[in-house]
């Protein structure tokens, strides 16, 4: 395309004086827009045009040759966890107190034989722990599943009926080769003992148990769980076990002997003790706890 400006007025007829320039600068104007071309060619090292280079991103980010935002623009920690995948326990079942013969059966936890499944504790006012355990274990999916994390309970409500047995609860997370595995409970312990405690497996090699392969990381993932919980609820560590840390260790739970997925239990608090009862029972207090152990979850799974 031509260009026409206050330089370049065309000639006209009434002053053919002017022909020569005329002609002159027709000849000029091609030479100095090959030069410009010339001249944007060598510029850049890269081959590239000075307008490239000033192309950006709506966000002020050099685009990529596509055109859009690297994935190295990205903020830390916003990936999915699509592909992982947690197994929630929540300790105990409603009905257990109805299928009292079932539940009382012995099964072999490695170190020794132990009830199937117990009914487990209530505050005094009759919250129970069955309860408890079923709610803060489906806020906990939840919150998971929105970080693409795919979870699986070991029971739901009234399915199973009762149970299920702590080798059954164990093998859940085996079978679905879990990255975290999680026991929910709440402790029965006499009042005046307060807050919570996440218990580790021991290293046990006995029989169907050996935890030998998980005690490391599930130690990571216990202390996860345990300051993220602690910062999320508020609620005090243990003042009964764990010498002030929070943490417990112990070979006695079916639960863990039998895991071979770093797997942890969450004792939430005391239901016997009135302040710790009142935490228990309030839904919004256990939204947060649900919180707390899904950050500690999800922490460790991002290593």
């Amino acid at each position: 395309m031509s260009y026409a400006g206050p330089d370049f007025d065309s000639p006209q007829p009434r002053r053919p004086r002017r022909g020569p320039l005329t002609v002159a600068l027709a000849a000029l104007v091609p030479g100095a827009l090959i030069g410009w071309f010339v001249y944007e060619a060598v510029a850049d090292p890269g081959g590239g045009s000075a307008a490239a280079h000033s192309t950006s991103t709506a966000s002020g980010a050099p685009a990529s040759p596509t055109g859009t935002a690297s994935n190295d623009d990205k903020p830390p920690g916003t990936s999915s966890l699509k592909g992982k995948v947690v197994v929630i326990d929540p300790g105990h079942n409603i009905t257990n107190f109805q299928h009292t013969a079932e539940i009382n059966r012995k099964v072999d936890i490695g170190t020794n034989w132990k009830e199937c499944d117990t009914t487990g504790t209530s505050t005094n006012a009759g919250y129970s722990e069955a309860q408890f355990t079923m709610d803060v274990s489906h806020r906990l999916r939840a919150l998971l599943e929105q970080q693409g994390v795919t979870v699986k309970l070991t029971h739901d409500g009234d399915s199973p009926a009762w149970g299920p047995c702590v080798d059954q609860r164990a093998k859940a997370g085996n079978d679905a080769h879990a990255d975290a595995a999680i026991s929910i409970h709440a402790d029965g312990a006499p009042a005046g003992d307060r807050g919570f405690h996440v218990i580790l497996p021991a290293s046990v090699h006995a029989g169907a148990a050996d935890t030998r392969a998980i005690v490391g990381p599930s130690a990571v993932l216990g202390r996860s769980v345990e300051s993220n919980y602690l910062r999320a609820t508020g609620e005090q560590l243990s003042n009964y076990v764990g010498d002030g840390t929070g943490l417990v260790t112990r070979k006695d739970l079916g639960g863990l002997n039998l895991s071979t997925v770093p797997k942890v239990f969450i004792e939430c608090g005391n239901m016997r003790d009135s302040n710790d009862a009142a935490l228990l029972t309030n839904g919004a207090w256990r939204q947060k706890a649900a919180q707390g152990i899904s950050e500690g979850i999800v922490s460790f799974l991002r290593g």
